[in-house]
């Protein structure tokens, strides 16, 4: 199974992260508008997402929990989003939908988000991912924080929940 250990945090300036990402060779894959629906399960989060580049259902277990985390995540490639949507709402009900405009850039195993979210604000997630067994956790952890440092992004920026946590629990944003 896969293993990402990523960081979530508010991003006062989204063109300074795009700058630094551009300035350093970072591949561009495009902004998608996506739509996450979140549905009630017992273990983990489970979603569909719906987008222009990116359409899977996502499984994942992270702990809540500001900076780098670990999350075992499972992806299964999705085409028929809104069937599949109205078949798991039905069996599981939806707990929470989430609306966003996603930049997504790479540098190598580093994926990046800048994200404007509905309801929300301007964000920055960073994920070290590793596909195949072949980089340790603490190299992970080691790249995301190398990121969190380039982009200036401090401890009072980071965030434990979820996009969805948050819209949900929207007292608590924290």
């Amino acid at each position: 199974m896969p293993l990402n250990v990523e960081i979530k945090a508010r991003c006062a300036d989204p063109s300074a992260v795009r700058k630094y990402l551009l300035d350093h060779d970072a591949r561009f894959l495009g902004t998608d508008h996506q739509v996450d629906t979140y549905f009630q399960v017992p273990r983990g989060r489970l979603k569909l997402r719906q987008g222009n580049i990116e359409n899977a259902l996502i499984h994942y277990d992270r702990p809540d929990q500001e900076g780098p985390k670990s999350s075992k995540v499972t992806l299964f490639p999705v085409t028929e989003g809104d069937t599949l949507c109205h078949l798991l709402d039905h069996a599981l009900g939806i707990w929470a939908v989430v609306d966003k405009q996603r930049e997504i850039y790479f540098i190598r195993n580093v994926k990046f988000h800048i994200d404007t979210v509905k309801g929300l604000g301007g964000f920055v997630e960073i994920e070290a991912i590793d596909k195949d067994g072949s980089i340790s956790q603490n190299a992970l952890e080691k790249d995301c924080r190398f990121y969190m440092h380039a982009f200036g992004i401090g401890d009072e920026d980071l965030l434990s929940k979820s996009y969805s946590d948050m819209l949900v629990f929207s007292n608590d944003t924290n």
